[in-house]
């Protein structure tokens, strides 16, 4: 017996594929966990990392450069099978990246050396970028009819949970339980094992692309669209660049800056991060854009000089306090951008212009982590954060330069922002994997 669900985005169906097919309402739960492996995968070593260097003598240049890595994977990704799920379905898009996701946990599981670990965040790598855009996608395809603030806000909350329970269960398993560096893989290669059994009961998706020949895309700019482009890029750029400091150094600034030296504390003050952007991603949803980032860009400037002064004040507190305002400003930055260039561009080309967005976000975070950590090596830890700090601060001048000077000729752009935060990001997602 087959069911059948019109997708409203982009007129194509979704299939059961036979009796133990799930349905809809549980399709879309898989989806969020799918969701919540993107974010978890990608915080999974944050609080290791320190003992990597310790046990293997690491300098940051190399600590930084396996955390740059994984972005550098996902921006190939991106430019090469970013529309592959509408050719292939959203399934077997996820499937093949979490098979990716588990490769990437076992080789971190049985590491007996650094390389290991760059090719575990490889292929890590590959499974975030297979699977991050079908996971939203298919979220928004299984929601019931008029549900799409909902599967804004279970996207936003299923992204904050991944990147806390990386943090808060990699920091108790490592500061408590054995085998310190393999026992947070282990159950990560777990979690993903059952989230890989869960999918593959996922109805088949049919339709769409399906009929023609895939081939890959680089992503390419609509004429006109470079003022509202330029705004979202630079608004998503700073807020992905915080990753740098916050997953790639922060272990370390909290233990070594700080003062800190419980891996688990260092974890939960981390996991405020993503705390307080899941919150926001719900609450703010009624924002509009250039509001949004505006607000945005002055708390990542904020949070940043918070960041600078409980490094020169070796204040847990302070750290605290920043990591929670770097959370407001991410939220915020990533959502205005998002929604500001879902509502200027046609929908045909929404996917292409976002996978556009994305490759300057994650170009930034892999650049600026591999410049940190040459600093963090040459001139020592605190310059690296202070110098990241003030990277982001700039970038967020930037991000209020350009609002001030869209706000300014408002009546050529103001018809380009239709929306808030919440319809617009949910129509974003829907095609982030076009």
């Amino acid at each position: 017996m087959s069911v059948v669900q019109r997708d409203r985005p982009s007129n194509r169906t979704v299939r059961r594929s036979g009796p133990l097919a799930l349905g809809r309402q549980a399709s879309f739960w898989v989806s969020a966990g799918v969701v919540v492996h993107t974010f978890w995968s990608s915080a999974a070593p944050a609080m290791t990392y320190q003992l990597y260097a310790d046990e293997w003598r690491l300098t940051h240049t190399v600590t930084t450069g396996i955390f740059a890595i994984y972005p550098i994977v996902v921006v190939a990704v991106l430019i090469l099978f970013g529309d592959i799920s509408d050719h292939i379905g959203r399934r077997t898009t996820m499937l093949l990246g979490l098979c990716a996701s588990l490769i990437g946990a076992l080789l971190f599981a049985v590491a007996p050396d650094v390389l290991w670990l760059f090719a575990g965040r490889a292929f890590m790598g590959v499974g975030v970028g297979l699977t991050a855009g079908p996971s939203t996608a298919a979220m928004v395809e299984f929601s019931a009819e008029g549900q799409a603030k909902r599967a804004a806000s279970v996207t936003a909350a299923a992204q904050a949970f991944g990147f806390t329970g990386a943090l808060l269960l990699g920091g108790a398993l490592t500061q408590y339980a054995p085998w310190p560096t393999h026992l947070s893989f282990w159950v990560l290669f777990a979690l993903i094992g059952l989230l890989f059994a869960a999918t593959w009961f996922l109805p088949r998706h049919v339709g769409g692309h399906a009929s023609r020949r895939w081939r890959p895309k680089v992503p390419s700019l609509p004429p006109g669209l470079r003022p509202a482009f330029a705004l979202a890029s630079i608004a998503v750029t700073t807020a992905y660049t915080h990753g740098v400091l916050i997953l790639s150094l922060g272990g370390q600034v909290a233990r070594d800056l700080v003062g800190s030296p419980n891996a688990f504390v260092n974890g939960a003050a981390l996991s405020l991060f993503a705390i307080t952007s899941g919150v926001l991603g719900i609450v703010a949803r009624d924002l509009r854009p250039r509001p949004a980032m505006m607000l945005g860009a002055i708390a990542s400037a904020v949070g940043m000089g918070l960041l600078a002064l409980s490094v020169a004040w070796h204040g847990l507190w302070i750290f605290l306090a920043a990591t929670a305002m770097s959370g407001v400003g991410y939220s915020l930055l990533f959502l205005g951008g998002l929604t500001l260039i879902n509502g200027a561009v046609a929908t045909e080309r929404r996917g292409g212009v976002l996978s556009a967005v994305y490759l300057f976000a994650y170009l930034s975070l892999g650049i600026v982590a591999v410049v940190l950590g040459a600093i963090a090596t040459q001139r020592g830890l605190g310059l690296a954060v202070d110098l990241g700090a003030g990277i982001i601060t700039l970038l967020s001048l930037v991000t209020i330069g350009l609002i001030v000077r869209m706000s300014a000729n408002a009546p050529a752009t103001s018809s380009t922002v239709p929306q808030p935060l919440s319809a617009a990001s949910s129509a974003a997602d829907s095609d982030l994997s076009a």
